[in-house]
């Protein structure tokens, strides 16, 4: 399968983080703690960038969570995290950036909801925002979503399109409704100063189907940096199997930039959960690599011990918890892929595609797994230390295969004076 090339779009920065067609797609999240608890958000927050995530938005709801912003982002600094704040602003956010001016200084960009910005008033208070992120030198993510959709726009659209010869459908004027809201907010942010490479959209809903739609009408209309995302996407598997079909389908049809993946925790579930799948999807999609992946059988009737499932489990943990270290140190290492196969049927096959593989013996077979490197037989292993042993291999070969990024600088300076 071949994949659109990248939509052009201009190239957009959040703090030191760039977005557009130019730049890798970026992958956000947000918090879903009570922003005015400082210390809690600043450590979610780190949580969420460690597993990842490039950019983190915390919500912005009142004077309390305003003031804790300035305490979040120094305490992020103090820990040695450095990634960008994003404040998420409904109905007050002209008021807050307003009356706390540290606030608006310390967050790397304004979302704002043309839907929910002050009524009446609404064109004022979005121009109030604006002006604020021009003063302070911040971009803006101009957010619509169809759950919060600008009512009188709304309704303008739905009258124009009764009094139509051949009236549109009510789904099709509110995808018409939802552009022109992101469309004119954008070029209205432009007249009060905002640059063009300033500004970034979404325009989110929670069916695939629409967000397939809405994204395709949206990307032939306008060269802004586009941020993706299947909103109330769900739960568990309905939330993660959801996101996937929908951000896929754009990102293969070369629409998207950054991406979010908004799962339902369980309670006092982890939220980096949604910093993982949208790597994977984007992983899996061959556009990004974060880590290593593993290959391995669903398992059958040849396969009814469980032994090779838990191998594959562990070696999964063992390569997550590698990661942290060997980003830094071992570049090129997140290319790598590794096969833990249950039976000699794709076994052998599997493995000799990935970097290094094990085919493990079926439960009927005989006991011994041979383990394969670039596609050679490098050994075969027998009895009961079979994970730790191939462990120590999977070690060795990521230190032979990825040497340390030191070591890299130094034989190439050495090349160089040779």
């Amino acid at each position: 399968m071949s994949f659109a090339p990248r939509r052009p779009t201009v190239t957009a920065h959040v703090g030191s983080v760039p977005i557009g067609s130019a730049h890798p797609v970026v992958v956000q999240s947000m918090t879903n703690t009570d922003t005015a608890d400082a210390e809690g958000t600043a450590q979610q927050v780190a949580t969420l960038a460690a597993a990842g995530s490039q950019i983190v938005r915390i919500t912005v709801n009142n004077e309390a969570a305003a003031a804790a912003v300035p305490e979040i982002v120094s305490r992020l600094t103090a820990m040695g995290v450095a990634v960008p704040i994003v404040g998420d602003f409904h109905y007050n956010g002209h008021l807050l950036l307003a009356k706390y001016p540290e606030c608006a200084r310390a967050l790397a960009k304004y979302r704002i909801n043309p839907g929910n910005v002050g009524g009446k008033r609404r064109d004022e208070n979005f121009r109030t925002i604006v002006q604020l992120a021009v003063d302070n030198d911040k971009p803006v993510r101009i957010g619509v979503n169809w759950g919060s959709l600008d009512q009188d726009l709304l309704t303008q659209f739905m009258d124009e399109n009764a009094r139509a010869g051949s009236p549109r459908t009510a789904k099709d004027v509110y995808m018409e409704a939802m552009l022109a809201s992101a469309l004119r907010s954008a070029e209205l942010a432009e007249e009060v100063g905002l640059g063009h490479d300033r500004i970034l959209i979404s325009a989110k809903v929670s069916h695939v189907p629409d967000l397939v739609e809405v994204y395709e009408r949206l990307a032939s209309r306008c060269d802004y940096p586009l941020h993706l995302g299947l909103t109330e996407a769900g739960m568990g598997m309905k939330g993660q199997v959801a996101s996937a079909a929908a951000l896929a389908i754009l990102l293969t049809k070369g629409i998207g930039d950054t991406i979010r993946v908004s799962l339902t925790p369980k309670p006092n579930g982890d939220r980096s959960e949604e910093v993982l799948v949208a790597q994977q999807i984007l992983q899996s999609l061959g556009l990004r690599n974060f880590a290593p992946q593993v290959t391995a059988c669903p398992g059958c009737g040849r396969t009814t011990s469980t032994f090779f499932q838990h191998m594959a489990e562990d070696i999964q943990t063992y390569l997550r918890e590698q990661m942290p270290v060997w980003r830094g140190v071992r570049p090129g290492v997140e290319t790598m892929n590794v096969a833990v196969m249950g039976c000699v049927v794709n076994g052998p096959g599997e493995s000799k595609h990935a970097n290094i593989g094990i085919s493990l013996p079926g439960t009927f077979e005989d006991p011994k797994a041979p383990v394969y490197v670039d596609g050679k037989l490098f050994t075969t292993l027998k009895g009961d230390k079979i994970v730790q042993e191939f462990l120590v291999i999977l070690e060795e070969y990521v230190a032979r295969t990825y040497p340390s990024a030191g070591a890299v600088a130094g034989a190439n300076i050495e090349h160089a004076l040779a």
